[in-house]
């Protein structure tokens, strides 16, 4: 065996046809991932496009047309639609409310998970089995209760209620998540810790988080979109009026603008853009945070 066999599994093209008959045999592959990707990416690049475009174009020519060489573009849909209808607040309004509902959960649950990976206490098991049975619940039947509970606490309609209801539908998957990936972690590392006399407070800000950077990566892009893109919660539990998220005042905006859809395109595309970026920044963490809990 050479050593690209053993290294790498496979042993590399030495000439120059057998070279071209590996890009020929996974040729249909990559064809296939390539048309696949670019089915899932044309409604984006249609209504990117369309945003872009003004009210009479959008009317009498389709937004393809722009690859013929109708480069017709304004930034005056953008400024529409933030400077109406209150939409510039609603995005200030998505970003309180999601930065807090997405870091609480985070903490919370890469302390408990380690609590549930690495403590010894009665019933542990139980209790994160109990924690996993979380996930079943489903979201509808937990809101009159909680309504009156926050009504009851002073904080129903408040930011504080939000993040409080966004972080506890959360902790479920965000424990069972980083559960699954701290127990993979090396146990000479930890048990060489606690002999050297660290507590569990050091063992986890010391040798735990930095380890598992792309697991908590992956929660944290999870509730990120998760609660972005909420609608359900934010009717319930948004303050009114001048507390509203993007993806419930948008609604106003197409009551207001039904047929202009050069101005719906604008604010559908801001209400997409903050979580692509925040997708595509820490993607590299994302597959390695879901995968490395997988294989122990």
């Amino acid at each position: 065996m050479t050593v690209g066999e053993s290294v790498g599994g496979e042993r590399p093209p030495r000439t120059f046809s057998e070279r071209l008959s590996r890009i020929v045999t996974k040729s249909p592959i990559h064809i296939a991932l390539a048309i696949v990707g670019l089915i899932w990416l044309l409604p984006t690049i249609g209504l990117l496009i369309t945003s872009f475009r003004p009210a009479s174009e959008i009317f009498t020519t389709g937004w393809w047309e722009v690859f013929g060489g109708r480069l017709d573009f304004t930034l005056d849909n953008y400024a529409i639609v933030l400077g109406s209808q209150g939409m510039l607040e609603a995005f200030i309004n998505s970003i309180s409310i999601t930065v807090p509902a997405t870091i609480f959960p985070v903490v919370l649950a890469a302390l408990a998970a380690f609590g549930f990976a690495w403590i010894d206490f009665p019933f542990r098991d139980t209790l994160f089995l109990v924690v996993v049975g979380l996930l079943l619940v489903p979201l509808q039947m937990t809101l009159i209760p909680l309504v009156e509970l926050f009504a009851s606490l002073g904080i129903f309609g408040t930011f504080i209620g939000l993040w409080v209801a966004h972080t506890a539908f959360a902790l479920p998957f965000g424990i069972f998540l980083l559960r699954n990936f701290f127990i993979t972690l090396p146990r000479d590392l930890i048990e060489a810790a606690r002999i050297d006399g660290a507590g569990n407070v050091k063992i986890f800000r010391m040798i735990v988080l930095p380890l598992s950077v792309p697991a908590l990566a992956s929660f944290a892009i999870f509730q990120f979109l998760w609660t972005w893109n909420d609608l359900l919660m934010a009717l319930v539990f948004a303050p009114r009026p001048g507390g509203l998220p993007m993806t419930t005042q948008v609604n106003s905006l197409l009551g207001t603008f039904g047929t202009e859809w050069h101005l719906l395109a604008a604010a559908s595309f801001l209400i997409m853009a903050v979580p692509l970026i925040v997708f595509f920044s820490l993607q590299r963490y994302f597959v390695q945070g879901l995968l490395a809990g997988s294989v122990k």
